[in-house]
């Protein structure tokens, strides 16, 4: 990505497993800071 999520927020939500986390994790990668919700609690939180 290309900076253009730098200082974005996004709402991941079923994101404690799977493609939610994954997308959580892509997205925090990118600059965007994320709120995340699902129905397990993950091990570590991305």
């Amino acid at each position: 990505m290309n900076g253009e999520l730098q200082g974005k927020i996004a709402w991941v939500t079923g994101s404690s497993r799977g493609i939610g986390r994954r997308i959580a994790e892509r997205l925090a990668e990118a600059g965007c800071k994320n709120a995340i919700s699902g129905r397990n609690h993950p091990a570590v939180c991305p």
